[in-house]
């Protein structure tokens, strides 16, 4: 069996400071994956840091697991009246925090991944690197009363086009026309605002454009990415979007599936009744984004959540933020879960 131990909650938020004072942009996160480390190490866990850069501590067949990187964007840090404030610090360090010392108390295995920000190359290299566990609890901010169940799918993909040269007096299309005229297409194709998890979002993230560099023609580069609700699959999405052009074409990226998972199964019902122990009325949540939740959904025959501490309405944001109090909370939610679960040493 692992080895245990209590650790106080001054000490797990002193661990959260220190992951959100330490830069961890996608590509970037070795310098934060080497004090997460450092932090399992000197509670006497076995942990490594894989090919990827993942740091693995092994132990018990139910895996708590979150992502150490974050989007760009430089925030100062800030601790005032119990709010900490600073990138990273809801999306997800917040949840990877509580992950990490809720392994150390229960013995459960932890694995802080890298990459879950731009295409998800941790979690895609664990789920072909270890066998597969009894439980997964995946760290992303649900509020501490929360526990998200679904997320749509992710297909990321680039158009690009090149059309001869003509006199911009002339009405055939350039390059440029081509590539607004196939986004608009695409978003009309979904008819969707994108506000709910059924539907499929459309959005452009990088666009470039222009003259080519011998003057012969123009061209144009658009960086899109679909969401892809339950029910329907990447390659409709794909589909879809490719029955829109009229010039150019789309290079696709893997994709990320969506996934649902049943309230009924015995974590879902372990974290409901947690959460009621702890003062709290469960909700329930179904995600617009996408998370590494997805590709051990598929990967796994495993009951399979996310939860953690945080309001996702600021992930990504120059006010990202996470209440110290529900980052407690969280980490208790997290222990009674584990030790009320058939667990597999």
């Amino acid at each position: 069996m692992t080895a245990t131990a209590t650790i106080s909650r001054a000490d797990a938020r002193d661990l959260l400071v220190e992951l959100v004072e330490t830069p961890s942009v996608s590509g970037n996160e070795a310098d934060c994956a080497e004090r997460l480390a450092a932090f399992l190490e000197a509670r006497d866990r076995e942990v490594r840091i894989d090919e990827v850069g993942n740091v693995r501590a092994p132990g018990s067949s139910v895996l708590l697991t979150s992502h150490i990187d974050t989007v760009s964007g430089e925030i100062p840090v800030e601790l005032d009246d119990g709010v900490l404030r600073g990138r990273g610090s809801v999306d997800a360090k917040g949840p990877l925090s509580a992950m990490a010392v809720a392994a150390v108390e229960t013995g459960a295995s932890f694995v802080g991944v890298v990459g879950e920000e731009e295409g998800s190359r941790g979690a895609r290299h664990l789920v072909t690197d270890r066998e597969e566990p009894n439980y997964v609890v995946n760290g992303e901010p649900s509020g501490w009363n929360g526990l998200t169940l679904g997320y749509r799918g992710f297909q990321s993909g680039t158009y690009s086009v090149t059309v001869e040269s003509q006199h911009t007096s002339r009405p055939e299309s350039n390059a440029i026309q081509h590539a607004v005229g196939w986004l608009s297409r695409v978003e009309s194709a979904f008819d969707s605002d994108g506000s709910t998890v059924e539907s499929v979002t459309a959005k452009p993230v990088e666009f470039t454009g222009g003259v080519t560099a011998d003057g012969l023609a123009t061209e144009a580069a658009v960086d899109i990415e679909l969401r892809v609700p339950p029910g329907a699959s990447a390659a409709e999405v794909r589909e879809a979007a490719e029955a829109e052009l009229d010039a150019g074409s789309v290079s696709w990226n893997d994709p990320i599936p969506p996934t649902m998972a049943s309230p009924r199964t015995e974590l879902a019902r372990a974290f409901r009744v947690a959460v009621r122990n702890e003062g709290g009325d469960p909700r329930l949540l179904r995600k617009t984004g996408t998370s590494d939740a997805n590709l051990y959904a598929e990967a796994w025959d495993c009951p399979v959540v996310t939860y953690g501490p945080g309001d996702s309405s600021f992930d990504h944001t120059p006010d990202e933020r996470i209440e110290l109090a529900e980052f407690d909370r969280s980490i208790s939610v997290l222990t009674d879960v584990y030790e009320s679960l058939e667990v597999d040493a």
